[in-house]
């Protein structure tokens, strides 16, 4: 059983509008973004989760520095902690890709370490191989969780257990027009209500995978029980109204340049080429995204702007494997000629690298569907790396947690 409790967060006093100090996970942040996030405000909290060497004072290295800049924070009363522990509603208000208005909305609050696939806490797909020396530095250095991981219930009914009630406490609005809004819930009958709801079903971890693990690592540091037995986590019910999953495509280069693309995958994928794609995507009257969901096919983009329709092969995939276009993919590619690979979110931007570089391939998935989730968990195996790009990413700052308060 998942364990799950409330916390008494450290919160941004101007509750008010966020807008100024808010800023996207770590993972997702290049150099230049972080610089502007920076200018916004001597507050934002890209300070605390990307630390930069340029912000660290004489025997003082980037996290010690977060650390110091949290302090201060502290006693000036820029972040100040809530009393009593409370589990913190979150709702994130958006336009998906056709323009409809969505929600996601979960509960934050501090979630049970354990072992990942030894307990109810489950990893969603395997990791690319990352350094988490980084996390654990800034965990070790400021002793608090700066950003939720994020994770998603199978207990039916938990969207309607945290609807909101009244006006929020504190709201921001991020650069893509997302619109994040937090509330207080502290009633010991709601809490424990809460509580029970999320510890009768197993958790999926969506997002945070390292700083769950990083989390795990620093708990194993220290001795006895205490607040560094759990990670801030933001729970959201695993259902098709609450949860918005986008694909994450291939970019394969270094293939021979003679290489026929098409014939490699044809023991896994009947290929039907899109007519009008030689002269360029604004020749094709329907987005690919859209000719692949009509078809039920991946896509493959080569150079020179050739497109196809990759139909699977029913037979030529193992009966255990996923049903999901990344197990497919990452399999039929295995077949390939030795090759890296890269991931891309934007197909328009997948198809320009392509276009223009002899020796690359694109392959063009689907999104998972919320059901195709849900089997992978039920089943405890994980996708293939990089299956699922969930959208929006809560915001940094909205709550901080403090390990030892």
């Amino acid at each position: 059983m998942p364990r799950f409790e409330p916390f008494a967060g450290l919160r941004y006093q101007m509750s008010a509008n966020l807008d100024p100090v808010i800023a996207p996970p770590y993972d997702v942040i290049d150099e230049p973004e972080r610089a502007e996030l920076a200018t916004r405000s001597p507050y934002n909290a890209v300070r605390l989760e990307l630390p930069v060497d340029s912000d660290a004072e004489e025997g003082e290295d980037r996290y010690q520095a977060a650390a110091r800049l949290l302090r201060r924070w502290s006693e000036i009363g820029m972040v100040v902690h809530d009393d009593p522990a409370s589990f913190y509603l979150y709702r994130m208000g958006y336009q998906d890709q056709a323009g409809r208005p969505r929600q996601t909305t979960g509960v934050i609050g501090a979630l049970g370490l354990e072992a990942l696939g030894e307990g109810d806490v489950l990893p969603h797909e395997h990791t690319t191989a990352r350094a988490k020396s980084d996390r654990l530095q800034l965990l070790e250095a400021t002793k608090t969780n700066v950003s939720p991981i994020w994770c998603l219930s199978l207990a039916q009914g938990l969207a309607a257990m945290v609807e909101p009630l009244g006006p929020p406490f504190a709201r921001g609005t991020d650069d893509d027009g997302v619109h994040h809004r937090l509330w207080r819930v502290n009633s010991p009958a709601i809490v424990d209500t809460i509580a029970e709801v999320v510890a009768s079903a197993p958790l999926v971890i969506a997002d945070g995978h390292h700083r769950y693990e990083t989390a795990l690592a620093y708990r194993d540091q220290r001795e006895g029980a205490g607040g560094h037995d759990l990670v801030m986590a933001l729970v959201v019910e695993l259902a098709e109204d609450e949860v918005s999953v986008g694909p994450i495509h291939r970019l394969l280069s270094g293939l021979p340049e003679d290489l026929d693309v098409v014939e490699a995958l044809s023991t896994w994928f009947r290929a039907e080429e899109v007519p009008g794609a030689g002269a360029g995507a604004g020749a094709v009257d329907t987005p690919m995204p859209e000719l692949m969901a009509g078809a039920g096919a991946l896509g493959l983009v080569l150079p020179g702007g050739g497109l196809w329709l990759l139909h699977p092969r029913a037979e030529a995939f193992p009966d255990d494997l996923l049903d999901l276009d990344a197990s497919r993919a990452d399999l039929a590619r295995q077949g390939l000629p030795d090759h890296e690979v890269a991931y891309r979110h934007d197909p328009d931007d997948l198809g320009e690298r392509v276009r223009e570089r002899p020796g690359s391939a694109g392959l063009l998935l689907r999104p998972a569907r919320v059901d195709q989730i849900a089997e992978a968990a039920h089943r405890r195996v994980r996708m293939p790396p990089k299956t699922t790009y969930f959208f929006p990413k809560p915001r940094t700052g909205m709550v901080f947690r403090s390990i030892d308060r």
